[in-house]
């Protein structure tokens, strides 16, 4: 069977090879789609040689369609015990396509407990973006978003933009988009939020970091309201990193961290995730920008770093 595995070089990114099997352990998926995540681009950057694919979706042998949830956690730990998975101490050692193979294959196999049934009205063509729908998701309970909150989002890649989806979801009445791209305007604009934060300074309750850059959070920090919450999303990968101490510690903002997903109380974040993609199919309409067939992955990989190519998420389709 066929997958694509990381060069660890940006001149060609990956390749597709042939495996003895499906990669991974536990169910098997049939894999109909997975998407390109920015992540995936850093991996390669990074030097890593795995087989990539944490935004995974397909159907297991009953005919159950599925999307895998990627914080796998050890299951036992209090962390896992109460639905923090996300914290899980085990999780840096299972990541996909990091440290673990992912699943970015004709087939993959995932424990059964981190496999969420999509609801009805989700095609799994469409369903990888419910893994970053999800992270989204997460960032936003984090700081509070509900129907009296503002929102701003900074940074309209595809999280940025599933957290404006995810604002609108979650009752938010007001939610603003900084982007940089006229395609990423666009796109925001299609998922109810307002281009532009002009006028607006110092009035955002929740204000999600989705750039990963010391600029876009300068910039979080001057949109937040007074009492407000910064939750970032946005990978930064230098460990001396400036943070906007004097706007911080006059308006009393809270900066959040914020780590892939988790349980709650009613059930899992993912869940909630799915159930908004299902409801709105606009969503998955206008995110999803471009597909290639699994053998096109290179070209995939290609485009999906290609800030000039219009592209959101691409999905590869075995």
């Amino acid at each position: 069977m066929r997958a694509v595995r990381s060069t660890g070089d940006r001149a060609t990114w990956v390749r597709v090879e042939e495996v003895d099997g499906p990669p991974g352990a536990g169910a098997l998926i049939d894999v109909k789609a997975a998407s390109i995540c920015s992540s995936d681009l850093m991996y390669v950057g990074f030097g890593l040689t795995r087989i990539l694919g944490h935004e995974v979706a397909g159907v297991k042998e009953d005919g159950t369609p599925v999307v895998i949830e990627a914080m796998f956690g050890c299951g036992t730990c209090q962390q896992c015990r109460t639905g923090q998975y996300n914290h899980c101490p085990t999780h840096p050692d299972r990541a996909l396509g990091v440290t673990i193979d992912g699943g970015m294959a004709e087939q993959y196999r995932a424990p059964e407990e981190r496999l969420i049934p999509l609801p009805d009205g989700l095609d799994p063509r469409d369903a990888p973006i419910v893994e970053p729908a999800s992270v989204s998701w997460h960032a936003l309970r984090l700081g509070g978003t509900g129907p009296d909150t503002r929102v701003a989002v900074v940074g309209a890649g595809g999280l940025g933009l599933l957290a404006a989806a995810g604002a609108r979801a979650q009752g938010a009445p007001e939610v603003a988009v900084e982007a940089r791209h006229a395609h990423q305007k666009e796109a925001a604009e299609r998922l109810g939020a307002r281009v532009g934060t002009e006028g607006s300074m110092g009035t955002y309750d929740v204000v999600i970091e989705a750039a990963g850059t010391e600029e876009s959070l300068h910039r979080c920090a001057e949109l937040a309201a007074p009492g407000g919450s910064v939750v970032v999303v946005g990978v930064f990968t230098d460990a001396q990193l400036s943070v906007p101490w004097r706007a911080m510690f006059h308006k009393e903002i809270r900066l959040v961290p914020s780590l892939g997903y988790c349980a709650h109380s009613a059930g899992k974040e993912m869940e909630d995730a799915a159930v908004m993609l299902a409801a709105r199919p606009e969503i998955a309409q206008t995110l999803i920008t471009h597909r290639f067939p699994l053998e096109d992955a290179p070209e995939a990989f290609r485009v999906a770093a290609d800030k000039t190519s219009g592209a959101i998420r691409v999905v590869l389709e075995p």
